[in-house]
């Protein structure tokens, strides 16, 4: 749809221009408009898919998509008929039926209830197991911090950082050690300032802040300095970073 510029695009040795047919027969696309033939049935629809793409007719494949995204008793139904998360998996459907190794997902979940959405995620982590390699756009962060090996993070349309889900939260992430107090305090002692502990409004609580990947030493040096102050504490918890709070802090440091 776009003319390119500059640059190439290649999709597993084959340029994206040069060798456009194999290129594309190796892409399957989830748009995030829903955009269909309102008036052919389901099954007509994804069959049609899969012969633009060269591929020859395979009803059991149809059948197979069509149950695992909970479509086999729609099949039949004209696309103007279903509910907008229904046209969803019908185009998930449609991306898949050519069999691609590269899925591209453009906000799949938008408009979607619980259980189809579920559903959907169910299928996603099937197709990942078998080797498709998934590219996922979304605004749902949990979603990506459940479904992603790698996270990208984009600000304004430009990629500030692609990195391995797991290593950007050890990296970019903080772990907090979360003190209740017996009793009330007005401040923090001074003796306890090297720590930078964070004072509840109540006054009940102290909050220390270490880094995720760091040693842990700090906080029995904390408790231990704790006591000297005369203060006691009835509970502790730990509480670490989700990855939304890494996106928020990377997109406003940013800014």
């Amino acid at each position: 749809m776009v003319n390119p510029s500059s640059g190439t695009v290649t999709v597993d040795g084959n340029d994206n221009v040069k060798a456009y047919r194999a290129a594309r027969s190796m892409v399957g696309l989830v748009p995030q408009e829903l955009t269909t033939d309102a008036f052919e049935s389901v099954w007509a629809t994804v069959s049609f898919s899969r012969g633009l793409f060269g591929k020859p007719s395979n009803p059991a494949y149809i059948e197979k998509i069509l149950k695992e995204l909970s479509l086999w008793d729609k099949k039949d139904n004209r696309i103007m008929t279903l509910s907008g998360g229904m046209k969803r998996r019908v185009l998930i459907a449609k991306a898949l039926s050519h069999e691609p190794q590269i899925l591209f997902l453009d906000e799949p979940s938008a408009g979607v209830d619980v259980e189809l959405r579920r559903d959907m995620w169910q299928v996603v982590r099937d197709l990942r197991a078998s080797g498709v390699t998934i590219i996922l756009t979304t605004h749902y962060i949990e979603e990506a911090e459940e479904m992603a090996d790698r996270i990208g993070v984009i600000r304004k349309g430009e990629i500030i950082l692609v990195e391995d889900k797991v290593e950007m939260m050890q990296k970019l992430g903080k772990k907090q050690l979360i003190l209740h107090l017996h009793g009330k305090i007005d401040a923090v002692p001074e003796a306890l300032s090297p720590y930078r502990l964070a004072l509840s409004p109540d006054g009940y609580e102290l909050v220390y802040t270490y880094d995720a990947q760091g040693e842990h030493k700090g906080i029995a040096a904390l408790l231990k300095d704790l006591h000297a102050s005369g203060l006691e504490f009835k509970d502790l918890k730990t509480d670490q970073s989700s990855l939304e709070d890494i996106f928020v802090n990377l997109v406003r440091a940013k800014g």
